[in-house]
């Protein structure tokens, strides 16, 4: 066995232990362990995705070389490698650039907690992306819930403490729904491992036995980690939990969280249940049905917020019903879509977040939309950073979000029955986009002088300004570079399947 396939391993370890060794650091401290152990995961995830590009196979690592059902395992290939490295960017960078508004934000006393939430955020991120076992799974879903909701209440103020407790409650019924799954399957298979389950799940089709359980099973999993993912209509507690969190929290719950759900949801897809399998399940239609809803519903209720940072939220509830829309076409086009839009989306929404918080620094403190106005003449940085971040929302071109609209599009044109519903709400979704987020462009570009608000220049805030021109980057990156990253997904898929 080659070195480098002892990296995921390695980077889920590193990641918990640096969660323990940060409960005993100071707060400095521990921050500048918790941006090496990021840097250090993403650095192994880039080297063990481009030896798995070379390799063009995934492997599969035995925790102590020992085999199921005694041992525990993790599998990688290029999909797993690619999700972690970008997981690991994406965190770097909300870290950064939110971190001197957490410094406001929450009790100094408290900052070596948060990176502790942050490490242990990472680690479970890691583990769902690697994992070959649907209890380990189960165990990493139970501390990527807990550290999600420690990230949000961390601020301590009423809203906070009350969109945790709704987060907590919802996140466990999800919860309890997936294990309920889990152990049906257990119970119907005798494993845990995801690769000895799909083998006796095809023998149970193939037998015709246990038919209804399984489609019970299916179903139970597919709602608890949409309960999670905050699909439509799931959704109630994710304004305020992103509305109200900490900057960094917010654009890394909005980017990652949710997200490591769904890619569980697809690792269960092709690794569990089977692909052919859960196509011919009816779950997928319930899947498009709620995807459909809440691009439309999500949207709406964004157009009817007054607060720019809830706006966000909702839109996010509206892009989460994208990915799902893909899932239940039920084709491989439409899942390589949904894993774009992952991508796509978790670049654009941290964008977003982090330009909203500059902007409203500038406008005295206020979210709502009339103090904002002149905003972006006020901190250009935050303008910019929010306008790229809009119009790849939109979908125009050159950015991510054209790619992921346009694969959805060719998803639908491929579906006799389902395409029809698909590209009508595909553009009715895409207008509404365009009502809310650039409603918000034009009212922060707004000539208006607020002499009672400061003025943010580059100069001032150079870490924050470095932080969205990466972001933008990254996000014209991925518009412009789309074909090898597509290519790179469909082969991940394939190593899936």
């Amino acid at each position: 066995m080659d070195f480098i396939q002892n990296f995921p391993f390695f980077s889920i370890i590193l990641s918990m232990f640096s969660g323990t060794i940060s409960s005993v650091l100071p707060a400095k401290a521990a921050r500048w362990l918790n941006a090496a152990v990021i840097s250090v995961v993403g650095a192994m995830s880039a080297i063990l995705l481009i030896y798995l590009m070379g390799t063009g196979e995934s492997y599969v690592f035995m925790m102590g070389h020992f085999p199921a059902p005694w041992g525990n395992e993790i599998r990688a290939g290029v999909l797993e490698a690619g999700m972690a490295l970008f997981f690991c960017i994406i965190m770097l960078l909300s870290l950064l650039g939110g971190h001197k508004k957490l410094m406001g934000e929450v009790e100094y006393s408290k900052h070596s907690l948060y990176y502790i939430l942050t490490d242990l955020l990472l680690s479970s991120l890691l583990a769902l992306v690697y994992t070959n076992d649907l209890f380990t799974a189960y165990v990493f879903v139970e501390i990527n819930t807990i550290s999600a909701c420690g990230l949000i209440m961390i601020r301590q103020n009423g809203r906070t403490i009350e969109a945790a407790v709704r987060y907590m409650i919802m996140s466990l019924l999800g919860s309890g729904l997936l294990l309920v799954g889990i152990c049906m399957l257990y119970d119907m298979t005798g494993h845990l491992l995801m690769s000895n389950i799909k083998e006796s799940v095809a023998m149970i089709m193939a037998h015709g036995e246990y038919q209804i359980p399984l489609m019970v099973t299916i179903g139970l999993i597919c709602v608890g980690l949409a309960i999670k993912s905050a699909l439509f209509p799931f959704h109630s507690w994710l304004p305020d939990a992103y509305g109200y969190s900490t900057v960094s929290s917010a654009a890394m719950l909005s980017s990652l969280v949710s997200k490591g759900y769904i890619f569980l949801l697809l690792k269960i897809v092709y690794r569990v249940i089977g692909f052919e399998i859960f196509t011919q399940s009816r779950i997928i239609n319930v899947l498009f049905v709620f995807g459909l809803m809440g691009m439309v519903f999500g949207s709406l209720s964004a157009i009817r917020e007054n607060d720019i940072r809830r706006m966000i939220a909702f839109s996010s509830v509206a892009q989460i019903g994208y990915i799902y829309m893909g899932f239940g076409l039920g084709t491989e086009i439409g899942m390589v879509a949904s894993v774009y839009h992952i991508l796509a989306h978790a670049a654009t929404k941290s964008l977003l977040f982090l330009a909203a918080i500059g902007l409203t620094d500038v406008s005295c403190g206020s979210r709502r939309f009339v103090p904002l106005t002149g905003a972006g003449y006020r901190h250009k940085m935050a303008g910019i950073g929010f306008t790229v971040g809009s119009l790849s929302m939109v979908g125009m071109p050159i950015f991510s979000g054209f790619v992921s609209k346009l694969l959805f599009a060719q998803a639908c044109l491929g579906h006799d029955v389902k395409m029809l519903p698909g590209l009508i709400v595909l553009g009715i979704s895409t207008i509404l986009n365009a009502i809310y987020f650039m409603k918000t462009v034009i009212r922060i570009y707004v000539p208006e002088k607020r002499p009672d608000c400061e003025v943010i220049t580059v100069r001032n805030e150079k870490v924050y300004a470095l932080t969205i021109v990466l972001f933008v980057c990254l996000n014209v990156m991925l518009g412009m570079l789309s074909q090898p990253i597509v290519t790179l997904i469909t082969n991940g898929l394939a190593m899936f399947a």
